[in-house]
């Protein structure tokens, strides 16, 4: 068998990017190259690594993933042989980072800087994604950590707590209950709900009323976090979220009121999480002590007022 370390970094990339496509424009060569070193790692196992379909990229198999796996494993102690003698600055290789889509603009552009300056080696990747598509790439060595919430995560997955979160109320400028110090669930149970189509998350918001014996109105599901908020700002219902922006006010510049939640709820936990079967790197490790320093030093919501 004859597998360069060449032929292994294309084949990472590809299991990362889910695309010859991707994997070419990240490492800035020709998808045929990409292809040509796929099919003689192929060739020399003698199975197929992935799984082709016209139009939506590939796919690991069973076998390819076991292979991806051990390859970054591969390449990541190459990095940090080559790293040897220097010091915990030149920390090097690439990271990839998946984070949940609704904390992504959140927190991973600032987490990210501050990682950068201390170790610059190190080429970050940042990927939105969803519960679901978190989990997999994770188990699919296609992202290396993942910045989350504590939902839906298969058991096996290591949980950094980063920070508690407590609910809160979104209203519209001008409701009925804008002028309270505090509103129950009770109180947003009369009126529509408009929740997020994250299955998780959309699941997790109806749990906490029914955990009180209350059944709200699902009136209206959105595709993104920012597309409730303007429907709340809009008239068109309540919601309840973890997340707040600095500045309350929705994308088309109308007011949001954001209220605390009266009843004894259980908090949320943003996470770095990642598969314990795979190997950690040093990049990664790196990031995770950078993160919680970031996350102990700053007050995430600090500067976001209710919206009067």
């Amino acid at each position: 068998m004859n597998v360069t370390l060449t032929q292994l970094r294309y084949l990472v990339a590809v299991a990362r990017h889910g695309s010859v496509t991707g994997a070419a424009k990240m490492l800035n060569v020709s998808q045929p190259s990409i292809s040509v070193a796929i099919d003689a790692v192929e060739k020399n196992f003698g199975q197929k690594l992935f799984v082709r379909q016209r139009g939506s990229g590939v796919s690991p198999t069973s076998f390819g993933r076991a292979v991806v796996a051990k390859a970054r494993q591969i390449l990541t102690e190459t990095d940090e042989l080559v790293g040897l003698g220097s010091s915990k600055s030149a920390v090097g290789g690439e990271l990839v980072l998946g984070c949940f889509e609704d904390l992504a603009p959140f927190f991973a552009p600032a987490l990210i800087r501050a990682f950068s300056e201390r170790y610059p080696a190190v080429k970050i990747v940042v990927r939105d994604e969803t519960f679901e598509t978190l989990g997999r790439r994770l188990g699919d060595a296609a992202i290396d950590l993942g910045l989350t919430y504590d939902l839906s995560l298969p058991t096996h997955f290591a949980r950094i707590l980063l920070r508690e979160l407590r609910p809160h109320a979104l209203l519209p400028a001008g409701h009925a209950l804008a002028d309270r110090p505090e509103v129950s669930l009770a109180d947003l149970a009369a009126y529509p709900l408009i929740t997020t189509d994250q299955p998780h998350s959309w699941q997790h918001m109806l749990d906490l009323f029914r955990s009180r014996g209350l059944s709200p109105v699902a009136d209206s599901t959105t595709s993104s976090f920012e597309l409730q908020r303007s429907m709340v700002a809009n008239g068109f219902g309540v919601a309840v979220s973890y997340t707040r922006p600095h500045g309350d006010r929705s994308y088309d510049g109308l007011p949001l009121i954001c209220k605390p939640l009266s009843d004894p709820l259980p908090m949320q936990r943003i996470l770095l999480t990642y598969d314990t079967h795979q190997r950690v790197s040093n990049a990664a490790l790196a990031f995770i002590d950078v993160a919680k320093v970031w996350f102990a030093s700053h007050d995430i919501f600090a500067s976001a007022s209710e919206t009067a």
